[in-house]
This record gives structure tokens, sequence and C-alpha cells, in this order.
């Protein structure tokens, strides 16, 4: 037996709404919370008993003794019904639900299945399409059928040739899916960089893809689409990536459908246990994760990844902070300044950052204007060191500006990225701006 922690909220919307009660007996599969307005199904991982119930989470002392019996889904009319009863969500962080998109008819327009991958070291996505690509190309056709859209593309890094083949094997000669490859830069992933990619043109970012006709899948979404469409199983499984500061040594490490609710803890000492002194858990990607408990936190349906990083490096001195659209917002900023025991005393945002029902929105993200003006207000306010969250062509721009006004630039990814030796995000090649 063990202790699983699964969150009311795992999904863009208020918290569920448990539909059991401490004391019960749970099967795997079984529905155990319904969402409270937007939001998604949540369903037991495991067969066990509920031992606990807070407003944020249940616990299930329980166990899995076969991974393909679970309590199946009733079976629906329709494939954005049978994608509510499964409780899919945006699987790449994003935990919009699914069956709203699935809702959407396009009959003159794309689905896009999202293998980008944007974030570096996680590579469980690219690794699903390298080994089971039917899986998500099935995905995709459902959701074709489900919004009447005559076409589908899946977007994805050229650089992944071994996963692109294995696409372009399953595809054949059909002529309603094309791959199409995109550069290798941070976000290629946002969803108006793949519709600009594909089309060319720039929604505003008060623009849905919708407006472009356009739905906009995470590729592991789709192959949870076609679990339930074909298997009628609910997301009670997660595939994610485990790296850095690890005995097994800086290689990711690909775990593919972990039951919702394990605790990260676990898969790290799978991976051997982590070596020696480190810094953070960091909870999904290096640009946009969270640092983590290690004792408390858990898979979720909208977990990346876990990255145990390297101690970060003291700066004991005055620092602005650049904020950024694509990155780490100003409280992760902050919260790394204080790691790194520096003062913050100057903030602003990137030039081409805008605020959307109070987030923060790029007008055009992955091309960037210059940073000039953002790094001389730091400066003039007492700022010696700059701490950045910029994507690879801001960051560049950055790096075009600062060090010639004789400010030193961290970026809130470098303890992650020096933990696995990965390139820092500084100066694009020339081949990458084009």
């Amino acid at each position: 037996m063990a202790l699983y922690r699964i969150p009311l909220k795992q999904h863009v919307g208020a918290p569920c709404v448990e539909v059991i009660k401490i004391g019960d007996k749970v099967l795997r599969g079984q529905c155990i919370a319904e969402p409270n307005g937007l939001g998604a199904k949540i369903h037991s991982s495991v067969t066990g008993k509920v031992i606990n119930i807070t407003d944020e989470f249940m616990e299930i002392e329980g166990e899995i003794i076969n991974k393909e019996d679970y309590v199946k889904i009733k079976k629906c009319k329709s494939i954005s019904e049978t994608a509510y009863e499964a409780g899919i969500v945006g699987a790449g962080g994003a935990g919009f639900p699914a069956y709203i998109k699935l809702k959407s008819e396009i009959p003159d327009g794309v689905v896009i299945a999202n293998c980008v991958e944007c974030e570096p070291i996680l590579n469980h996505n690219i690794k699903l399409l390298e080994e089971n690509p039917e899986i998500v190309i099935k995905g995709l056709r459902y959701a074709m059928e489900a919004t009447k859209a005559p076409k589908g593309y899946i977007a994805i890094k050229a650089k992944n040739q071994a996963a692109i083949s294995s696409l372009r094997k399953v595809i054949g000669n059909a002529k309603d899916i094309e791959v199409k490859e995109l550069k290798d830069i941070y976000p290629m992933g946002e969803e108006r960089a793949i519709i600009h990619e594909i089309f060319g043109t720039w929604l505003t970012p008060e623009q849905l893809p919708i407006e472009a006709k356009s739905v906009v899948m995470n590729g592991e979404t789709l192959a949870n689409l076609t679990r339930a469409v074909e298997d009628l199983k609910p997301v009670i499984d997660k595939d994610i990536t485990v790296g850095g500061k690890l005995k097994s040594g800086k290689e990711a490490n690909v775990f593919f459908q972990v039951p919702i609710g394990t605790p990260i803890s676990i898969l790290i000492d799978k991976c051997g246990g982590i070596d020696g002194d480190y810094g953070e858990v960091v909870i999904g990607g290096p640009y946009t994760g969270k640092a983590g408990d290690i004792h408390n936190s858990v898979v979720t349906k909208i977990s990346g990844g876990a990255i145990v990083t390297i101690p970060l490096p003291e700066y004991k001195g005055p620092i602005g902070l650049l904020v950024c659209a694509c990155g780490a917002d100003e409280v992760r900023l902050r919260d790394i300044a204080e790691k790194m025991k520096s003062e913050v005393v100057a903030v602003t945002k990137c030039k081409n950052a805008v605020e959307v029902r109070g987030v923060n929105k790029c007008l055009t993200p992955g091309d960037c204007p210059g940073q000039v003006q953002g790094v001389m207000h730091l400066k003039k306010n007492g700022a010696k060191r700059i701490l950045i969250s910029n994507c690879s062509d801001c960051t560049n721009t950055v790096m075009c500006c600062a060090p010639n006004m004789g400010v030193p630039v961290y970026h809130h990814t470098d303890h992650i990225f020096r933990t696995v030796g990965h390139e820092l995000t500084r100066r694009l090649p020339m081949e990458e701006k084009k």
C-alpha cells in the first residue's frame, strides 16, 4: 500500500468538488470529484481507501494490482462528451478542458497537434512519438472528426528527426495530415507562435486559435483522447520527465503512464535518488516551472517534469528583475532572487509583454524587440546585475546590450541548465534568428 495525494484542481477553473467521503473505498478509474463550473472530472488512479479530504486535495491509501484494470467511463454519443467523461485536459501544462475545444466546429479549419515539447530537458512527448506515434495520430483524427476539420498538422521541432520519421511512416501518403517542422527556439510551442509558423500571421494576445480557424491540442492530450475513445479510459496516468542532479546521471528519465497522485519523491528514488546537495526541485520545465516541495509534490494531469538542480549562485547585492510573458513571472523571479540572497531594487516588464485578463501575454512570442530601455531602467534604479526570464529571442536582445552597459545577466534557467550541461539561454546563432 502507498499514499497517493490527488489535487482537486488539475485544470483551468475552480477546484472540483469531491463526490466521495473519508473512509470510502474507491476503485482505479472511479470518478471521485466533479467540476464546479469550468473544469474536468477527476478519477482515482488507484484502488484503495480515502483517508483524508481537504479543500485542496484528497489522499487515498491504495495500490495498483494491474494498470490495465480500471473502471471504464460510460460510452458517449460524441467525442467531446467522451473527453468530458474522461476528464481530459491540456496535458502540456495549460490544463484547459479538452471537451470545450472539441465542441468547436471548423469545417474549413485545422486541428494542430502541438508536439513541439518547447521546454528543454523534458522529452516524454518526443519519446512517445518515437515509440508510439499511432496513439497521437489517432487522437488527432478523433479531434478532426469532432471539430469537422478537414486538415490536421503535427507541429514539431525539426531537430527531432527520429520522431518525425516515426510519424511519417504512420501517416504514409495521407493528404489530410501534414508534419510541420519548426525552429528550435523557446517558446516555439506557444499556440500563437505555432499558428504564426504555419499560417504566417499573428493573432493578438486577446485572440484564441479558433479565430484562425484552428484548434491546438498537446500531443499527450491527443493520446489521452485515443485512450478515452478506444479503451474508455479516464485520465488516471501521466507521462513525465525526471532529470537533473540525480545518481542515475544527467540524462533525463522518462516515465510513461505514472498514476496521478504519485509522490515526485518516488520517481526521484527510481532514478537512484539525489546526488549530494541540491538547490531546487523544479516542477515543470526550466522556463515555466515552479519550485516544488520534494516531500509534498505529486504527479498531476498537467505535470511536465521534475528537475533537481544544483544550488543557486549567491549574489549579495542589488538586482533588477526583467519579467517576460513567456517565462517566469515576477513571483518566481523574486523567489529565485531571494534564494540567491540578492536585494531586488527594481522591476520592469519585457517590452513585448501586455496584460490580458490579469496574465502577461507576449505580442509576438519568439519574435521580440530590443530590451535596451528595460535594462537602462533597471540600471538607473540601482541594479548592479539583472535577473531575466526572457524567451530565446528576448534574451538575445538583452545580451546584445546589457554586457555593454556593464550589467551582468542571470537567466532564471541558468542553474537548471548548468545542472544538466545544457547550453545556457544567451545569444542565438544567426540561423536560428532567421
